[in-house]
């Protein structure tokens, strides 16, 4: 298994990128909003990856952070979406863009994706609604375990989420909203009169 790659950019080719480790290049496939993040040529990279083995092919899928190859290893667990559905998804959405389109059981934004359909799409949030939270939308920020007030402060977060909709507006502009307030351990009624200002 090969964990991560470090080298020199050398290339970046349509389908993917070309890193020279000590005058070897390996050849890397990665997401489109991953590779536009990528520095310069010539730049020194590391890059987290996915090593699929096949009958016919060895290929390699790069990420730039773990968080990102884990939500790809979670995507490629789905069974019907392989390591180019993965990389197709995560090529039209970033992994929070995704965790809100799962957690909100928004079919459209994930079949936005090519080669993902519908029921392929719903699939997918049923399979992964469990293991996506609200809070995971701030990856960096989070602590190693989280404590008994940030898990109630969760809670009213899912319940201003859940007022916003009952009061018409959608799964994933909700979900913003509410993720969009910064106001510390608020109740239910203060974080959903913030999230309405951001409405």
């Amino acid at each position: 298994m090969i964990s991560y790659v470090c080298g020199e950019l050398a290339a970046v080719e349509p389908e993917q990128i070309i890193v020279d480790v000590g005058g070897v290049g390996y050849g890397i496939y990665m997401p489109a909003q991953a590779v536009g993040l990528l520095p310069a040529l010539g730049s020194q990279v590391k890059i987290h990856t996915y090593l699929n083995v096949r009958e016919d092919v060895m290929q390699l899928f790069g990420f730039l952070t773990r968080d990102d190859l884990e939500v790809f290893c979670l995507l490629i667990g789905v069974s019907g979406i392989g390591p180019k559905g993965g990389l197709s998804i995560l090529s039209q959405l970033s992994p929070d863009s995704l965790r809100l389109a799962v957690i909100s059981g928004d079919v459209k934004a994930i079949s936005a994706a090519p080669g993902i359909g519908r029921k392929t799409a719903e699939k997918l949030i049923i399979e992964l609604k469990d293991k996506f939270k609200i809070e995971d939308l701030h990856m960096e920020d989070a602590p190693d375990s989280i404590s008994a007030s940030e898990a109630v402060h969760g809670g009213v977060r899912t319940e201003a989420v859940q007022a916003l909709v009952a009061l018409g507006y959608g799964n994933t502009e909700s979900l913003r909203a509410v993720n969009g307030v910064t106001l510390e351990n608020p109740t239910t009624e203060e974080l959903l009169k913030a999230a309405l200002k951001k409405l």
